[in-house]
This record gives C-alpha cells, sequence and structure tokens, in this order.
C-alpha cells in the first residue's frame, strides 16, 4: 500500500562538517532521481561508487549510492541514499538538486511515519526510534534499541492474545 505518491527527500545525518553526509530519497520517483543524479540505477542493496551530476552535467560531488527497492526497504517504498563527502554546501547542491527533480523536503519523522503506514513498524517500534535518538544514557539506549525490534510489541500482542482467549473463556461459561 502506498502512503503517498509524493518522493520525499532529507539529510539523514547531523548538520555541519564531516566526512560523509547521507541524503535519503523515498517514494515513487526516487529510481528516476538517482539515474538523474548518477547517470544509472544501481541494483538493489549493492553500493555504488560514482559521480553526482547536476542537471547542466556538472560534478557536485562522487559518492556512494544506494538503492532499496520497495516493499523491501525501511519505508516500503522505493529509497535511494546518496552518500556525499560532509561539507555543508556540497549537501546543499546535492539537496537542491534532488528536490529540483521532483522531491519536497521530508517532514520531521515522515520516513518513520511512512514505514509505519506501510506496515513496515509498528507505532511501539516507531515511538521507539524517536527514543533512540533522544536517548541520554547507554540504558534508555538498550531499551529503545530493544523495543525497536518488537520486544515491547511482542509483549503487547501476547497480553492482547490473553486477554481474547480469556474473554472467550468467560463467554462460553455464561453461555
Amino acid at each position: 500500500m502506498a502512503v503517498s505518491s509524493e518522493t520525499i527527500c532529507a539529510v539523514a545525518t547531523p548538520s555541519g562538517r564531516g566526512g560523509i553526509s547521507v541524503i535519503r530519497v523515498s517514494g515513487n520517483e526516487s529510481a528516476r532521481i538517482a539515474e538523474s543524479i548518477t547517470g544509472h540505477l544501481p541494483p538493489p542493496r549493492y553500493a555504488h561508487y560514482g559521480n553526482f551530476l547536476a542537471a547542466s552535467g556538472e560534478i557536485i560531488d562522487s559518492g556512494i549510492t544506494l538503492f532499496f527497492l520497495g516493499p523491501d526497504s525501511f519505508t516500503g517504498e522505493d529509497v535511494i541514499e546518496f552518500q556525499a563527502h560532509g561539507g555543508p554546501f556540497v549537501v546543499d547542491i546535492l539537496l537542491q538538486e534532488i528536490l529540483s527533480l521532483g522531491a519536497r523536503l521530508a517532514r520531521p519523522g515522515e520516513f518513520s511515519e511512512r514505514a509505519f503506514l506501510n506496515d513496515k513498524i509498528d507505532l511501539a517500534q516507531a515511538e521507539a526510534i524517536a527514543d533512540l535518538i533522544e536517548s541520554n544514557s547507554a540504558e534508555a539506549a538498550r531499551f529503545a534499541v530493544r523495543s525497536l525490534q518488537g520486544e515491547f510489541s511482542s509483549l503487547v500482542n501476547a497480553l492482547i492474545t490473553a486477554i481474547v482467549e480469556l474473554r472467550m473463556y468467560v463467554e462460553a461459561a455464561m453461555d
């Protein structure tokens, strides 16, 4: 089930200078955008090193492109990741090129929202992503990871099953 026909993009790494920055693109136009910027679409789940090109043909940067074919991606949609050098101007130029090709900036948490709406994660796991990002201690991070892996959801589902079975038993006893 597609959540939206819009293709979204965002810088997935913290702002500032660094060795690399990751720009993530998700949606129906992801493959076309990757082909426009790199000249080809890499095979799913294989890293490809090459140039990132502007529409003019000018080289923006060089880096790694990864393609995740939906529904076997985090969001359940086609996803492209561009791993560029981490200078803020390079990242901004590449992001502007992606936007000019039809993507729009993602709202905070929109990639997780799409994953939830496409049944890739449940609500507890979506909330665990935010908890993991905001964790201020190793213990908080460990709990968030456990929830993200589905441990909390499994416990809740087991309780739901037990309550339904108890309800069936009570109803049968009343009859």
